[in-house]
């Protein structure tokens, strides 16, 4: 029995967008779904009590970062990761490719993996897909991803060609290196933005038969509407019975777009970022908890939303928070903040079950995306 499998539950007819149930070696999680990022092994300000509470069933960690700082070999002596930060759920661990891709100049490719510069102190690190893969197979995440290239927005066609078959080489090499059955190892579809290459890419790892997929090289500096022009064709190379995992995608809008285009999993750091920023998510739009407007306002970031900080704090006081550099103020506009998609990818997950999808894209459409 591979560890990670999915299970299809209902579709739309009209978009083909799917509500399915993720089976992982640390639970079964409905999706579509959001992860939170626990970049360094903790999704910043937040406990792992606290995002349970929030209904969170998969959290990400950065094989870059924790290949750093404090080490892989740390992790596994601790137990892995889910005993190393406390967190008995799924954990998905991404490669660490996309963080040695925007070091821009401090890194150099070859066939054999990737040469860099520490963004911490400048000393000379080596990551392959071995070196990556073993150290997710020492992190222990129930789905670990193949080391790829993040092609960059924009790329001539050779260049992306010439790309795209590296990360296809690289995710054999991956594969090959795997030996914990208790992980499941997703392939990353790449090609830049031409279709060819998208297609090519995902037959290729298709041909591998790995667990799930992921579209990478998209949220890269390209046009959103290139950006769902690309998913249009890329969901639909994809197996249906197999996961699809949008990387590095959480803002409302793409995330139903990505939804009505078949995608089950997304990524982050957008809703703690901005909420650290004093930005609060809402049905309506972001709301700038900073601005003079709310100096006086003491009702909820949102009537409508049951989260702890909406519960029991006013806009007023938050602003004040905010503007006092009070870490209690970025805490609950995180909590609220995760609170929001959560519970917004639970709600679009009943309208496909209830075959009312469409109506939710409408209405979310008329409401968020037009503003």
């Amino acid at each position: 029995m591979p560890a990670i499998t999915y299970e299809l539950i209902k579709q739309c007819p009209v978009t083909g967008a799917r509500a399915g149930i993720l089976h992982t070696p640390h639970g079964s999680f409905e999706t579509p779904i959001f992860m939170p990022v626990g970049t360094q092994a903790s999704v910043k300000t937040l406990s792992p009590e606290e995002l349970k509470q929030l209904g969170a069933g998969i959290i990400l960690s950065n094989t870059y970062h924790l290949f750093l700082r404090p080490g892989t070999n740390i992790v596994r002596e601790a137990g892995g990761l889910h005993k190393f930060m406390n967190w008995d759920r799924g954990i998905l661990t991404d490669s660490g490719g996309f963080q040695v891709f925007s070091l821009g100049d401090l890194r150099k490719i070859s066939e054999e993996g990737v040469e860099f510069r520490s963004h911490i102190d400048g000393s000379k690190k080596f990551l392959s897909p071995e070196i990556a893969t073993k150290a997710q197979m020492d992190l222990g995440a129930d789905i670990i991803m193949a080391f790829d290239e993040c092609i960059p927005y924009p790329a001539e066609y050779d260049y992306a060609k010439k790309s795209t078959q590296r990360t296809l080489r690289w995710t054999k090499r991956c594969k090959d290196t795997l030996t914990r059955s208790d992980q499941g190892l997703f392939g990353i579809v790449q090609g830049g933005m031409y279709e060819d290459l998208r297609k090519y890419c995902a037959d290729e790892l298709i041909n591998m038969d790995l667990p799930g997929y992921a579209i990478g090289g998209l949220s890269v500096g390209e046009p959103k509407e290139m950006m769902y022009s690309v998913l249009d064709y890329t969901a639909n190379y994809l197996p249906t019975n197999k996961p699809r995992y949008l990387m590095g995608v959480g803002t409302p809008d793409c995330l139903v777009e990505g939804v009505k285009r078949g995608i089950d999993m997304f990524d982050c750091v957008f809703p703690t970022r901005v909420g650290r920023n004093g930005t609060a998510m809402t049905w309506n739009g972001r709301m700038i908890i900073k601005n003079a407007e709310f100096e006086h306002d003491f009702g909820p970031i949102d009537e409508n939303c049951d989260c702890y900080t909406c519960r029991n704090y006013s806009r007023a006081y938050i602003r004040h928070l905010v503007k006092v550099n009070e870490v209690f103020g970025l805490r609950l506009l995180t909590l609220h903040n995760l609170h929001f998609l959560i519970d917004f990818m639970k709600k679009m997950r009943q309208s496909i079950i209830d075959d009312k999808f469409v109506q939710f894209y409408d209405k979310f459409a008329y409401k968020y995306i037009s503003k």
